[in-house]
């Protein structure tokens, strides 16, 4: 791989990593700015959708990304081809406003379609679906043996719901019209499946495994599973409406883990852990929130459980983690201010190294 070096050892680090014998010390996925960066492409674009869509640019910048990065410890070079969390809602005719750095659904679905128990159709004419796989396919050719290249980020089940609705109406319907959300989503998992599919097959053409937005490796079909409104309703709700389908998700998979996002959703993570074959979670303490050594006590517990843990660490924080947390199926994101940082990182695992 151009972009980083030893890939084939950091694969065996991820084998190692999810069937939870990394024995020696935690994955560490650390990143860090180049000492003589070069200036990013620039946009000439007159809106930033236009910028968003712009295969060319895409691809562009993310090579200037990655040729100004160490990749460090677990870490590697990944283009993700991105439209923001609400695409896979956009395939059903949900529009996309979009930001500097992400995008926003429209939702569109009124209390008389919900009256009707709408069904759902995946347009492959759709524009949004029509530039994902362009730009999937361009990064597979551009990519090949320089990055990996990620599935990109497929919201089904609930939160595809939110962004056809909206966050306020589907919590008014979680009393007025459950069967909508249950039902919903479990016809959405379809179209889940088959985008996957296709994005897998695609990704695969000259790399062996896959990965995505969380930036871990698998050897064959894994993929995060999540339920951010989840942080909206009760746990009874959550089991009831929405975690059959999310389970459903983790059986056709062959690794998946929780992105589990916010002290609001910690109320669901038990049942989250009874999933047998969930591979693990991924814990989001959230902007504002107390950082990642604050929650040992939750992390021990996604352990126990017989878990893998992902998590973003600060520096600061990694000697309490090593010390307080065994190795066994842990992975800490780390961004380092600088490469000389990184490797001083690296090295303080290496003398908390089980012999």
């Amino acid at each position: 791989m151009l972009y980083c070096e030893d890939w084939e050892k950091k694969k065996k680090k991820y084998l190692e990593f999810w069937a939870r014998e990394n024995h020696d010390r935690p994955l560490l996925s650390i990143t860090a700015p180049k000492d003589k960066g070069t200036l990013p492409p620039e946009s000439r674009h007159t809106t930033l959708r236009e910028r968003w869509m712009d295969t060319e640019f895409v691809l562009k910048s993310a090579n200037w990304r990655m040729q100004n990065t160490c990749y460090l410890g677990e870490a590697f070079p990944a283009l993700n081809p991105d439209l923001g969390p609400d695409f896979f809602a956009a395939c059903y005719g949900t529009e996309l406003e979009f930001g500097e750095s992400t995008s926003w659904a429209k939702p569109w679905l009124t209390d008389e379609d919900v009256e009707k128990n709408p069904e759902f159709f995946l347009d492959r004419k759709n524009v949004y679906y029509q530039k994902m796989m362009e730009l999937t396919k361009a990064a597979v050719e551009d990519g090949k043996d320089k990055y990996m290249v990620g599935i990109t980020d497929i919201h089904p089940g609930g939160d595809a719901l939110v962004s056809m609705r909206g966050p306020q109406n589907l919590c008014y319907d979680t009393l007025d019209a459950p069967e909508f959300l249950k039902e919903g989503a479990e016809k959405l998992l379809p179209g889940f499946k088959s985008i996957y599919e296709e994005l897998y097959e695609l990704t695969t053409k000259y790399q062996k495994g896959s990965t995505c937005w969380m930036g871990i490796w698998h050897p064959k079909r894994w993929y995060p599973v999540s339920c951010d409104f989840s942080c909206m309703i009760s746990t009874d709700m959550f089991e009831e409406l929405l975690l059959g389908e999310i389970e459903e998700e983790v059986n056709y998979l062959d690794g998946s883990i929780y992105h589990l996002d916010g002290p609001d959703a910690l109320k669901h993570l038990d049942r989250i852990l009874q999933m047998p074959q969930l591979g693990g979670v991924q814990w989001v303490y959230g902007a504002g929130n107390p950082t990642a050594a604050h929650w040992i006590p939750e992390l021990k517990k996604i352990q126990q459980a017989g878990k893998c843990v992902q998590i973003n660490v600060m520096p600061e924080e990694l000697e309490v983690l090593l010390k307080e947390l065994p190795p066994e199926g842990m992975m800490y994101m780390i961004d380092a201010r600088s490469e000389e940082e990184g490797r001083e990182l690296l090295k303080m695992a290496e003398r908390w190294k089980r012999t």
